[in-house]
């Protein structure tokens, strides 16, 4: 027996690389992937998605394995001409990676959805999962820092390498969910959330409206970004002591999402943190796209445990 309808939510790096296991893993169009937007932004006149852009990019078998983001093989002549310039380099762009970010604007210009654009580009890259923005309005991700006051988070993050300590994260706006977003959780089988950042990656889509009451009768099962008390990637450990005032664990991420799992899978050994609830203790880092299978393969199995 296998799952049918399966739905990941999934932001960053590793929520992408999750999600690529995971539609290798199901039966062909089994899996509905809901993508943070928060972080969103205009950068040189176009609209960038870069959680949407990593999960399709990785789901198409065209993303930069090293680097996580972007397109293998890119090159960077445009934006070394934008620096010349003067213009504003903080945020790199690739060559062919321009592509998504030019149709994208174009389409939202003419009046076309996000999620009805997003929909059109995974077609044209052979993605057989569907792949749906949280909202087609802004919700955007600021982060509060101690220092440097409200920041977007593409500046906080890229612009000011994530160093300035945070001491709050909020969203700015309130648009309702993408369609096909709630319908998507209420047919689910199962929901698995990706080691994903729950600040910044997670939260924006549960903040959006219907989508915490949708996954209230559900099966969700998470995947920890921390493993042995450090982030995979990205700035997590320092901002789970920040916001939480604990040490950065598997069991802090647990916490964090409280009653709303009902698993969650960790690295070997950060499973003796975690009481009084269903655990799986494997090897979480996906080195490789092989990596990647054998994840998404026993965290649907660990949860398939928990059905029964």
């Amino acid at each position: 027996m296998t799952w049918q309808r399966v739905v990941a939510l999934s932001g960053g790096v590793g929520g992408a690389r999750f999600a690529d296991g995971l539609a290798r893993a199901l039966p062909r169009a089994a899996l509905t992937v809901i993508v943070n937007t928060g972080d969103d932004f205009v950068h040189l006149g176009l609209y960038v998605c870069p959680d949407l852009d990593t999960v399709m990019y990785a789901l198409a078998g065209v993303g930069d394995e090293e680097r996580g983001w972007g397109l293998a093989d890119e090159t960077f002549s445009a934006m070394r001409m934008v620096a010349r310039y003067g213009g504003p380099e903080w945020f790199s762009l690739g060559d062919r990676d321009l592509a998504t970010h030019l149709l994208r604007t174009e389409a939202l210009a003419a009046g076309e959805s996000l999620s009805k654009v997003t929909t059109r580009l995974c077609g044209a890259l052979g993605i057989d999962a569907r792949i749906l923005p949280m909202a087609d309005g802004p919700c955007r991700t600021m982060v509060e820092t101690a220092d440097q006051g409200a920041l977007p988070f593409q500046q906080w993050f890229v612009g000011a390498r994530a160093l300035p300590a945070v001491r709050a994260v909020r969203f700015e706006g309130r648009p309702p969910p993408a369609p096909g977003v709630l319908e998507a959780i209420e047919a689910s089988d199962l929901v698995l959330i990706g080691p994903s950042n729950p600040y910044v990656s997670i939260d924006p889509i549960l903040s959006i409206d219907g989508v915490r009451a949708a996954l209230a009768s559900k099966l969700v099962v998470a995947v920890s970004p921390i493993l042995a008390g450090r982030a995979v990637k990205g700035p997590l450990a320092a901002m789970i002591p920040q916001l939480s005032g604990t040490p950065p664990s598997a069991a802090a991420i647990a916490r964090h999402y409280g009653s709303l799992l009902e698993g969650i899978v960790v690295e070997r050994g950060d499973e003796r943190e975690l009481e009084n609830r269903a655990v799986l203790a494997t090897n979480i880092l996906m080195k490789t796209r092989d990596d990647r299978l054998r994840l998404a393969r026993e965290a649907l199995a660990f949860a398939m445990e928990i059905r029964r």
